[in-house]
């Protein structure tokens, strides 16, 4: 099962590190990781994705409150929670692809925030299946670059992650 995993860190060299010497150690594997600073310029907030049964999460968890950096630990997957994930995308655009390509943005509520004479730069926020769904309906062809963030996620409603 997937689960989103977000901490709260000390912001500091080698944390993150750490982190992720504990998966690669017991060979979890990590999906997609975020981490940033927060309005606390001395924590940072990781947000990792991982798969793994209740079991392998609950150990995970325990190693991760386990390391001195980590100050605070929830699965969001847990209970309600809100997940985004930001994509820009270079593609082709020449002729009359790039009335078809700007359309294709608008469904998905897409921006296109660069413009040449042979290409459009879309941005594109929200779920995963959002985003898979977007590459899938563009023509591949025209796909230049691909990159996205990975998921960030925060609980709805008053659940929270702080100190």
């Amino acid at each position: 099962m997937r689960h989103i995993i977000s901490l709260l860190m000390e912001n500091e060299a080698g944390a993150l590190s750490r982190v992720a010497g504990l998966f690669s150690s017991r060979g979890y594997n990590i999906e997609s990781l975020t981490v940033a600073a927060t309005e606390d310029p001395t924590l940072s907030r990781m947000t990792l994705v991982t798969a793994g049964s209740d079991d392998v999460i609950e150990q995970i968890t325990k190693q991760l409150n386990k390391l001195i950096e980590v100050v605070k630990v929830v699965d969001l997957s847990e209970g309600n929670h809100i997940e985004r994930e930001l994509m820009l995308m270079k593609v082709r655009a020449i002729g009359k692809d790039r009335e078809e390509i700007k359309r294709l943005a608008d469904i998905f509520r897409g921006r296109i925030i660069d413009v040449t004479d042979k290409s459009y730069t879309i941005e594109l926020t929200g779920t995963g299946s959002k985003l898979d769904a977007f590459i899938e309906a563009m023509e591949h062809s025209a796909i230049l670059e691909t990159v996205r963030t990975g998921a960030s996620g925060i609980g709805r409603g008053e659940r929270i992650l702080k100190v």
